[in-house]
């Protein structure tokens, strides 16, 4: 089993910056690929980003390309998402999420992960 919490939601500004962190317990962190996904109330839960195991590669969807950079510190048991120039579209609840037993880390959709976090509210007011 694998426990993911995040943290570092809350309310912003447009165009403000906006760091969240997952820290993970229960397995080797290092042998798991790391996602972030988002979800608005009423609709489905949107890919963000990607990270492998080794931190070496990333992926992400095209509406925050440029925007947001996933990282991880494998010493620490640690996903972030540094967001920044962040839009009203960007509000959501944002988990953080894991594949265990692959080295695929262009995988976007949910059903694709293991685990995942209990999510962290992020705000962008206009």
């Amino acid at each position: 089993q694998v426990q993911l919490v995040e943290s570092g939601g809350g309310l912003v500004q447009v165009g403000g910056s906006l760091r969240l962190s997952c820290a993970a317990s229960g397995r080797t962190f290092s042998q798991l690929v790391m996602g972030w996904f988002r979800q608005d109330p009423g609709k489905e839960r949107e890919f963000v980003a990607a990270i492998s195991r080794t931190g070496e590669s990333s992926y992400y969807a095209d509406s925050v390309k440029g925007r947001f950079t996933v990282s991880r510190d494998n010493a620490k048991n640690t996903v972030y998402l540094q967001m920044s120039s962040l839009k009203p579209e960007d509000t959501a609840v944002y988990y953080c999420a894991a594949v265990a037993g692959s080295y695929i880390y262009t995988q976007t959709r949910a059903w694709e992960y293991h685990y995942w976090g209990q999510g962290t509210q992020v705000t962008v007011s206009s």
